[in-house]
């Protein structure tokens, strides 16, 4: 991945880091749950939240699949499995 390096006033230099930002922050901080009170619960909730979206999110644009069932999907149709030789 390259790094973003923008010029001042670019509007897309940061559009996938803030919209994961905003994603983040209403699926799992503002989720209209009791309000946060220990820095450690903030911890476990962030955990929690990237492990579910790196590997159980429905994702669009691969056919409403999650990330990891995908990629193991792709890997296993791109892999060949080397046949033995009969003599």
């Amino acid at each position: 991945m390259a790094g973003s390096i923008g010029t001042v006033g670019d509007a897309l230099d940061n559009a996938l880091c803030e919209s994961t930002i905003g994603l983040f922050k209403t699926e799992a901080i503002d989720d209209g749950g009791p309000a946060w009170s220990d820095p450690r619960a903030v911890e476990w909730q962030v955990a929690r939240w990237v492990h579910w979206y790196n590997t159980a999110r429905l994702h669009s644009s691969i056919g409403d699949m999650p990330p990891l069932e995908f990629e193991t999907t792709y890997r296993q149709a791109t892999t060949v499995t080397p046949t033995p030789e009969v003599a």
